[in-house]
């Protein structure tokens, strides 16, 4: 656990009152380098699988934002989101200052580093994440969701619409052939995440890979100083966009 008298840790005058807005997957690392973080004022989870709407996304966080701006003293709000479908583009302050990660998602915070994650992708363009937090908050690919899903279609819709549905799953499913588990070293469950991701490689016919996370955007992130290399500040009243080159967001 970081300390306030860590060294790598910046001191409180170094860091202004802040508020953090992030995706649930987040949560434990979240929790974990925030525990001893004196200038944070509010943190506020907001649920998995709001980048699959990106507009809900967008109007959450805005409403979030809107929210600490009005109930707290806070000089910054960092968000623990990527670009995440475009679903943070054009959220906005009005008096604090926003930090947001330059990041596609939240597989870069896990990483630590957007150049290793487009470097992975690249070179197997069929993956599908495992962490901690997906495992907890999102039902992944596997023998457990099939099961799941099926005994929901087949009580919503009869044996042979549930049929039809399942296909469809299972043509996603064909979208990906690697299973890969990320996790920060000392924050999560472990073992039992990792012989998980592999039963679900196993049971869909996928590569199992492993990757060891790495937390120094996850603690820049909580505790600062973000550095623009790795993070975007935008000012009250400015917002961000979508750059298609290698810096992912800009602000504007």
């Amino acid at each position: 656990m970081p300390k306030r008298d860590d060294p790598s840790v910046p001191s409180h005058a170094a860091v202004p009152r802040t508020a953090i807005v992030f995706c649930q997957v987040l949560e434990l690392e979240i929790a974990h380098f925030a525990s001893n973080a004196d200038h944070i004022v509010r943190i506020v989870p907001m649920e998995q699988g709001l980048h699959n709407e990106p507009n809900k996304l967008r109007q959450r966080v805005q409403s979030a934002l809107d929210e600490i701006e009005n109930e707290t003293d806070a000089e910054t709000i960092v968000l623990g989101y990527g670009i995440c479908s475009r679903g943070t583009q054009g959220v906005r302050t009005d008096r604090c200052q926003l930090v947001i990660p330059r990041a596609h998602d939240c597989i870069t915070l896990l990483l630590g580093d957007r150049k290793r994650y487009a470097e992975y992708v690249t070179r197997h363009p069929g993956t599908y994440w495992y962490s901690p937090g997906w495992i907890k908050h999102h039902l992944p690919p596997g023998p457990h969701r099939y099961d799941v899903m099926s005994r929901e279609y087949r009580d919503k819709y009869g044996d042979d619409n549930a049929e039809f549905l399942l296909a469809t799953e299972r043509q996603w499913y064909a979208t990906y052939d690697r299973a890969t588990y990320v996790e920060v070293d000392g924050i999560g469950v472990g073992h039992e995440h990792i012989r998980l991701t592999q039963e679900c490689a196993q049971w869909l016919g996928w590569r199992f890979d492993r990757q060891s996370g790495d937390p120094r955007l996850l603690r820049q992130l909580v505790l600062g100083p973000w550095d623009p290399e790795h993070f975007v500040t935008v000012q009250p009243g400015q917002t961000i966009r979508l750059t298609g080159d290698e810096r992912v967001i800009e602000a504007l």
